[in-house]
């Protein structure tokens, strides 16, 4: 794909967020689009967004888990940026109208780096050194596709379809848990909705989070000290509209909730 449209579709994303209305696929349009052509795409999406004031603040790994990929029909993992406009407070009521389009909530476990990682070359064993804390986490994930008619290229283009996260109430040190047993329960309107595993994520974590190292290392992107690395989904995509609330509780690490207003 040339430049010329790279930044046009870029710009259409960028515009679609700023204005909350969705796009038809990318994929429908550009039939020809590669996963490469995607990753360009979105970083020029992001690149408007810091343009436009916002900082990067982390990254993501996006559809990792069997039950998301199944859900939304993409059969391999994503990544996008996390940006400082998209923090939420822990508890926080989070509007949908005017700031998100489709939104849905997954129940993760965030990362919180203390060191550097650059990759290629980067090992679980160098992710758990490099990390300072976990925390249980609530991603908002959000399409500026058409009801999220997506395929592989659509969701990498679109930043890995991020919206805004929440980040609960403790942050525990990794190194005192077994992160591919971890529990999670999540709740929605007080009834339990889904429950999972840290190795629904790629059979663990550390995986995933390497897994993305590397991968942004290919492009010349490193983690940074201090940044927060979402590791990806235990459990399935839960639509959510105004009035409704979720929590996860993390046995033995913490919770999180948040509100849709």
């Amino acid at each position: 794909m040339d430049q010329h449209s790279i930044t046009r579709l870029g710009d259409e994303l960028f515009c679609a967020l700023r204005s909350q209305h969705t796009l038809e696929p990318l994929t429908d349009r550009e039939p020809g689009i590669t996963i490469e052509d995607a990753y360009y795409i979105s970083q020029h999406f992001v690149r408007r967004r810091l343009q436009d004031g916002e900082m990067i603040v982390g990254k993501k790994i996006g559809v990792t888990s069997a039950a998301v990929q199944d859900m939304l029909g993409v059969y391999q993992p994503d990544f996008g940026f996390l940006t400082d406009a998209m923090i939420c407070e822990n508890g926080a009521d989070i509007p949908i109208a005017g700031h998100l389009i489709q939104p849905r909530a997954e129940g993760e476990i965030a990362f919180r780096l203390k060191s550097d990682l650059v990759g290629p070359g980067v090992t679980e064993a160098d992710v758990l050194a490099a990390t300072e804390s976990i925390i249980p986490c609530f991603e908002i994930v959000d399409s500026r596709i058409d009801a999220w008619n997506i395929k592989i290229q659509d969701t990498v283009a679109d930043n890995a379809s991020c919206g805004v996260y929440v980040l609960g109430d403790k942050e525990v040190d990794p190194r005192d848990h077994d992160l591919p047993k971890l529990a999670m329960s999540v709740y929605k309107n007080g009834e339990l909705i889904s429950e999972g595993k840290g190795s629904a994520v790629q059979g663990d974590p550390l995986t995933a989070v390497a897994w993305l190292a590397n991968t942004l290392g290919e492009f010349g992107i490193p983690f940074k000290a201090g940044e927060v690395i979402l590791s990806g989904s235990l459990v399935p995509l839960i639509p959510v509209v105004a009035g409704d609330e979720v929590m996860l509780e993390l046995a033995g690490v913490g919770s999180c909730n948040c509100r849709f207003v």
